[in-house]
Formats: structure tokens, C-alpha cells, sequence
């Protein structure tokens, strides 16, 4: 993903908060690719509980960004997402920033939580690695 002008602040680099906007860009990015569908339309929607970044380096407008994503714990009602956010350049990628992203999924009308929709569950699995904790 591209950084936007709009994304630099008065110092000259891409402001702190902007961060957490790539990680919700990618996440829901991902999801609508790896189901196929509009996740708007289902009756269950991600709800973002909580985030974290840890900054490691400097981006600018016009870096090019690449948005590494892992499922770090699967669990009935929430999907916590590890992040990272790299840097693109000639040489190849630089580490800027990584994170955490939680989404529980609850009921679109009640707010309630409910299981994750089977649709994205079918999609975060093809994210799960040895290290993620899975709970019924």
C-alpha cells in the first residue's frame, strides 16, 4: 500500500496514529480478498477491541509500504492478528513498525458477541501458524 501525503506530519514522517489506519486497511483488506465476499453484508461484524504498535523505524510520503499480517490467537468470538508494516526499497524491505489487532465479532443489530462468521473463519485458518493459539 502506498503512503498518502496526508499521512506525514509537521516533522516530516508518517504520524504514529496513521499506523493503526494499515493495520485496519489491512486486515479488512485481506479478509474481503481471502472470503470472496463484502464483510459489511454479514450479519456478524469485527468490531476492533484493541490494538498496539511498536515503532522500529521511519516512514515518509512516498514510501511504499507492504503489510505483513499472521493469526496469532483464533478464538470463538475474536481473531487477534499480529502485524507488520515494512518499508519498500531498492534492496528490499525495512521493518518500520509491528502490532496487534483484535477483532471480536459480534451480532450487526445487538452489538453482542457471537462465533466468528464461518466464512472468515475458513479465511483465518489459512493464517494460522504453529505458534497461534486456537480455543473453542
Amino acid at each position: 500500500m502506498p503512503t498518502r501525503w496526508a499521512d506525514n506530519d509537521h516533522y516530516g514522517h508518517v504520524n504514529n496514529v496513521t499506523y493503526y489506519s494499515y493495520f485496519d486497511t489491512a486486515v479488512n483488506g485481506w479478509l474481503m480478498d481471502a472470503t470472496g465476499t463484502d464483510i459489511r453484508d454479514l450479519p456478524a461484524i469485527g468490531v476492533v477491541a484493541q490494538t498496539s504498535c511498536r515503532f522500529l523505524g521511519s516512514l515518509s510520503f512516498p514510501d511504499r509500504l507492504r503489510v505483513g499480517l499472521r493469526i496469532a490467537r483464533l478464538g470463538r468470538s475474536s481473531i487477534t492478528y499480529d502485524l507488520a508494516v515494512f518499508r519498500e526499497d531498492g534492496a528490499g524491505l525495512e521493518l518500520a513498525a509491528t502490532g496487534s489487532f483484535v477483532h471480536v465479532y459480534v451480532d450487526q443489530i445487538t452489538r453482542k458477541p457471537v462465533d466468528i462468521p464461518a466464512v472468515i473463519r475458513t479465511a483465518a485458518l489459512g493464517l494460522v501458524t504453529d505458534e497461534t493459539v486456537q480455543s473453542a
